[in-house]
């Protein structure tokens, strides 16, 4: 089922962090309140800033992989690129606890 997508959230510190969840918005609202990933240990979520849907668990997973190799300038042109779908979700993309 290509239900799942890739998202990137921007942290307090300024990094970018990679996931992905087939269900986006309990996702968002895990991390908004510490249960999810450990990188937000000492950091904070902010912003969920970019979003590529249609993925079954394999391809999201791949996909996760590739940009979390992308160095910063890359993410960057990324999160400008066509693929970006933020625009078109409906949930809450500021993130608070």
């Amino acid at each position: 089922m290509a239900n799942w997508s890739v998202y990137i959230i921007l942290c307090s510190d300024g990094t970018l962090y990679t996931g992905i969840s087939n269900n986006l918005e309990r996702r968002m609202q895990q991390h908004a309140s510490n249960q999810g990933a450990k990188y937000f240990r000492g950091r904070e979520p902010r912003e969920l800033v970019y979003v590529e849907n249609g993925h079954d668990r394999s391809s999201a997973s791949q996909r996760e992989a590739e940009i979390k190799r992308l160095k910063r300038n890359e993410k960057e042109l990324l999160l400008k690129s066509n693929q970006n779908q933020i625009h078109s979700l409906s949930i809450e993309k500021q993130i608070s606890a």
